[in-house]
């Protein structure tokens, strides 16, 4: 992909700019990834893992009626992984250390995922699909809903102790 090498300088100078930064990546919202610069991080499982949690903020933004899923925050006993939006089609994923600035982090990382998403244009290329399935995206668009399983809609048993009625 041509913009790879664009996204790749765009990461190397915001890990520059916030020397807090221990890592960066930008993913697909499919978990592939698209550049990165993790130093000692396995890439490919962090993507993953970032579309793996993404799916997950954009469930909690739908169902919480809080709007489109823009970023998420993770914070642990050693730092921070934060994740933002870049456009439709992309993720970036930073790693940072417990003496981040947080709002810095944040005022950072919202600036290169817009900046990402520009040098992406408007769409990621995609793997193969079949012209029907549409890519995920962070419009706030339909999700799937799971449905009950017969075994789930059976009535359940008694709280009190007594036998179900079958």
């Amino acid at each position: 992909m041509a913009a790879q090498a664009e996204v790749l300088d765009e990461l190397h100078r915001l890990l520059a700019r916030l020397p807090q930064l221990t890592g960066a990546l930008a993913a697909s919202v499919d978990g592939l990834v698209l550049a990165q610069d993790t130093r000692g991080v396995e890439p490919e499982g962090l993507a993953a893992l970032t579309a793996s949690a993404q799916g997950i903020a954009l469930r909690f933004a739908d169902v919480t009626g809080q709007g489109a899923f823009r970023e998420l925050l993770v914070r642990s006993a050693h730092g921070y992984v934060a994740t933002y939006t870049a456009g439709p089609s992309a993720v970036l994923t930073l790693l940072a250390e417990e003496r981040v600035n947080v709002g810095r982090l944040h005022l950072e990382g919202r600036r290169s995922g817009q900046r990402i998403h520009e040098l992406l244009g408007a769409v990621v290329q995609q793997p193969d699909r079949a012209p029907e399935q549409r890519p995920a995206t962070t419009t706030g668009g339909a999700l799937p809903v799971r449905t009950p399983s017969a075994r789930a809609r059976r009535t359940p048993r008694p709280a009190t102790g007594e036998a179900p009625n079958t």
